[in-house]
């Protein structure tokens, strides 16, 4: 069997980010599974990349890319709240990743959805795909498994969602993704951003609902090897 081990060769990347605007805040959320090719370079990774107390940013693409993007605005998001005396707005932390990966568009391979809460315009999603164009929308979606979501969103999100409605729409249009796409997948985490401040969760992969001919999750393959048999058809 002949393998290409051509280490230097591009890698296909895959993922799902999502951001959703509700009612009073924003929910981020994204699968785990960190690829390169076809081998899981992290099974548990965590894609949701905190900027400021306010504003959170989920990661696709390049991970190297995207960890050095969110690291840089960061630090300039830091300089920009001592220089003011106050938080960032979202607006001022998507406009900062916007004017990175646009001068250097031709260097990065990352696509961004910045997510938060501010005093002035409440919350806000901001999305940046390649390229470095700068959109707000009331829902954006992201990485390998969005193209398996546009038709999902477009029927399921609604205007002036809870809370709770809007994560859970997250965490079912994840889940959607981790079944049709083979470069998502793990365990879903989600952030939920509002004006009482920040609220992380985790949803275990084999706590997700399941969906189409997707199999019940094993411990072991013993598991599989030990399951009885199905009885025989009787003609």
């Amino acid at each position: 069997m002949d393998l290409d081990m051509n280490v230097t060769a591009p890698h296909s990347m895959g993922t799902t980010i999502i951001g959703v605007t509700y009612n009073g805040g924003v929910v981020l959320g994204a699968d785990s599974r960190t690829s390169t090719g076809m081998y899981v370079a992290n099974r548990a990774s965590d894609k949701i990349t905190q900027l400021t107390d306010n504003v959170y940013v989920c990661r696709s693409g390049s991970a190297a890319d995207s960890q050095i993007v969110s690291d840089y605005v960061r630090y300039f998001l830091h300089q920009h709240t001592i220089q003011l005396g106050q938080p960032a707005t979202v607006k001022v932390a998507a406009n900062l990743i916007r004017l990175l990966s646009y001068n250097n568009k031709n260097m990065l391979q990352t696509g961004l959805i910045v997510g938060g809460w501010d005093k002035y315009e409440g919350g806000k999603i901001y999305g940046i795909p390649l390229g470095g164009t700068l959109i707000e929308q009331p829902f954006a979606i992201g990485g390998s498994g969005s193209s398996y979501l546009y038709g999902f969103f477009d029927q399921a999100w609604k205007e002036g969602m809870t809370k709770e409605e809007a994560e859970q729409l997250v965490v079912k249009a994840v889940s959607l993704a981790i079944a049709r796409d083979g470069a998502s997948g793990g365990v879903v985490r989600t952030v939920v951003i509002n004006s009482d401040g920040v609220t992380r969760n985790f949803y275990p992969g084999d706590k997700l609902q399941l969906w189409h001919d997707e199999l019940e999750p094993q411990n072991s393959l013993l598991d599989i090897l030990n399951a009885p048999s199905p009885e025989p058809m009787n003609i």
